[in-house]
């Protein structure tokens, strides 16, 4: 071993033994995990995964108000959660301002003078997120919200001095809406009392700061937009119901002289476009036409004068500047050229120049923090995550295939194949995103490059129906009744592997988390024999005693997806469908992973599902982290995941 291997493997081993213990070359998991089936690990994965363990992807937060410097999210160096950094420049070394044991989410700076920000922190994996105050002076830290409710970050006013964001302290399930100044928390009011669980946000300040412009979400196809008159206390509706047609609205923003409000929506067509509806007589009119592609974002410039949007084509972010004149029409539309193929986020326009600044993710980079100037196209990458000596353009670029599913239709996923130094067929690790309103899309891949590159296993990314990306009448044919649908969608996959000349349709792991992990149970019980193994992270195993137990602001939401289980003749559908109930069919290898402390699929979900596959003697695996919510996010956890998983696909491909 090299002097420089050798003090990799040190660090990681420190880092381990925080929560494991190594004796005689096992790793066994420390007293924050619970685990049953898995057994001891050999100490040898730790040298054998270091180049793939401690990728420190970076997301940009926020611009300061002022100077061209910024908030970035990263992992520190051997941290465990996501913390705030500061970064005074380009490529420039990051100073870390917040050291939690738990992960840090948003922030955003007071938006005129910049001396502080708000930031807001999870409790245990709990989601009850609370709000706190940054002294960029001094370093102290104060907590704004009560400590035990959930509260989602806010919206800034016009004149910076106010905070408007959302918290159920009331009565612990509805999303009121509330304004505080941060410099005194004793400020802190509610201004309008709202019933609707999580569906209820806020998205914009009128200019002169008198209203709220708010979201009332009923479902992913399903929402409204209201105006808030702080004053009066009074709600307005902005967009009424059309009957038995539903609609979509949500990144909805003031125009700069509050005549009119941009708005995503599929009012009137198949695909999510940019509007603009006027106030005054209450007219849409469209920015973007008719488009085959959701656009998934849209950012007004300080100067209200241009807009940029973001398309999302099979998966890509492809941005585009909007110029407008005073009257908020389009004057042209501008693609914008030069940025790396990938998925763009957290676009933010600066204050005081035209530098757009924003989050890129791609097969071969980890995500990073870019700026583009607009008046010289010059594209600056901000941040660079380390690779840990790993040649980024070894790992394989995303492949888009399809295949029919029962029905005829055609469905779509995300292929990544292993290096062409591993002969034969290989090994396919079907990987299914949650939501299930979500879609799997080309960004980087992270700890699973391992599986690619050093064990020779494919993945392969299906986007289902119920995806988003890919029009709404796709989005909602699994809803309601229809939910077997989306696992024959998966089915159907089972049987095109078999039919591809580079893949083993004989060696096949289906995976996934959170209703990806529903469905992986259900593939598990349905199509046994068409599978090597399965692991199912954070997944519902009976949808009624999901929607009995998952925290009460999210109930309705859920049941607007998959049926109201008061229902007799819906539950008695759950029932009939509820992998639970089918565990006798799986007679093939199983591995659960669960977070105790999590709101959204309650850990019991996993726990009957453990018992009832353990008691008719199929193989599982169970791992529980007590200090985790819905999915682990401490490194020491993911550590012990990501070796307790490369040690189960070993088994089940016959790897050894």
């Amino acid at each position: 071993m090299t002097n420089r291997s050798f003090r990799s493997f040190t660090i990681a081993l420190c880092v381990l033994l925080q929560s494991s213990v190594v004796l005689a070359g096992k790793i066994t998991p420390g007293a924050n995990l619970v685990t049953a089936g898995i057994p001891p690990l050999s100490t040898d994965l730790i040298e054998q995964t270091r180049l793939y363990n401690d990728f420190r992807p970076t997301s940009f937060l926020d611009w300061h108000p002022v100077r061209e410097e910024a908030l970035v999210l990263s992992r520190p160096t051997n941290g465990q959660t996501p913390q705030i950094f500061y970064l005074s420049g380009a490529l420039h070394e990051r100073r870390q301002l917040t050291h939690f044991n738990d992960r840090v989410s948003d922030a955003s700076f007071q938006p005129s003078e910049g001396r502080y920000f708000v930031f807001s922190k999870d409790v245990d994996g709990t989601e009850q997120f609370q709000l706190f105050r940054f002294d960029l002076k001094t370093g102290e830290i104060t907590q704004l919200t009560d400590g035990k409710s959930k509260n989602a970050f806010g919206v800034w006013s016009n004149r910076g001095d106010q905070l408007a964001y959302t918290s159920n302290r009331r009565n612990g399930k509805d999303a009121d809406f509330y304004v505080m100044n941060p410099l005194d928390p004793k400020s802190d009011h509610l201004v309008a009392e709202l019933n609707g669980g999580e569906g209820w946000s806020i998205l914009d300040w009128s200019p002169d700061d008198s209203m709220l412009l708010a979201q009332e979400y009923k479902s992913i196809s399903e929402s409204y937009l209201w105006l808030i008159d702080l004053a009066k206390n009074e709600k307005r509706l902005l967009t009424p119901s059309e009957g038995a047609t539903k609609v979509a609205y949500s990144h909805a923003k003031f125009s700069r002289d509050g005549k009119s409000v941009f708005v995503v929506t599929d009012r009137n067509s198949e695909f999510l476009r940019l509007m603009s509806l006027d106030l005054s007589n209450m007219r849409f009119s469209s920015l973007t036409g008719d488009t085959p592609w959701n656009v998934e974002s849209f950012l007004v410039s300080p100067k209200g004068s241009q807009i940029l949007m973001i398309f999302n084509e099979a998966g890509l972010s492809k941005p585009h500047l909007l110029a407008l004149n005073e009257r908020q029409e389009l004057v042209s539309r501008t693609e914008l050229a030069g940025i790396p193929a990938g998925v763009i986020s957290s676009t933010i326009w600066h204050k005081k120049s035209d530098l757009l600044g924003f989050s890129l993710s791609s097969a071969r980079s980890p995500t990073d923090m870019y700026t583009l100037r607009l008046s010289d196209a010059l594209l600056t990458r901000w941040t660079r995550t380390e690779t840990n000596g790993v040649d980024p353009e070894q790992f394989p670029e995303a492949k888009l295939v399809s295949w029919k599913s029962f029905d005829g239709r055609e469905i779509t996923g995300f292929l990544h194949e292993p290096s062409r130094r591993f002969e034969g067929k290989r090994p396919v690790m079907i990987v299914i995103h949650g939501g299930p309103e979500s879609q799997s899309r080309p960004t980087f891949l992270g700890r699973a490059n391992y599986y690619l590159n050093e064990m020779g296993v494919a993945l392969l990314f299906p986007n289902i129906r119920g995806s988003t990306g890919y029009g709404k009448t796709f989005l909602q044919l699994p809803n309601g009744l229809n939910r077997v649908s989306a696992y024959e969608d998966i089915n159907s996959l089972l049987d095109w592997i078999k039919t591809q000349p580079n893949l083993d349709g004989n060696r096949i792991l289906v995976s996934g988390g959170s209703y990806g992990g529903h469905v992986t149970l259900a593939v598990a019980t349905r199509y046994n024999d068409k599978i090597s193994c399965s692991i199912d992270t954070v997944g519902m195993s009976n949808l009624v005693t999901f929607l009995k137990n998952t925290e009460p602001y999210r109930q309705d939401l859920r049941r607007a997806i998959y049926g109201d289980e008061r229902i007799p003749e819906v539950r008695a559908f759950l029932e009939s469908i509820a992998p639970l109930n089918h565990a006798d069919k799986i007679t093939k290898p199983l591995f659960v992973i669960q977070g105790y402390r999590d709101p959204r699929v309650p850990y019991t979900e996993a726990e009957q599902m453990v018992k009832t596959v353990k008691d008719q003697g199929t193989p599982v695996w169970y791992l529980l982290a007590k200090d985790e919510g819905h999915g682990f996010n401490k490194k020491e956890n993911q550590d012990y995941q990501f070796y307790s998983t490369i040690e189960f696909m070993t088994r089940c491909f016959g790897l050894e």
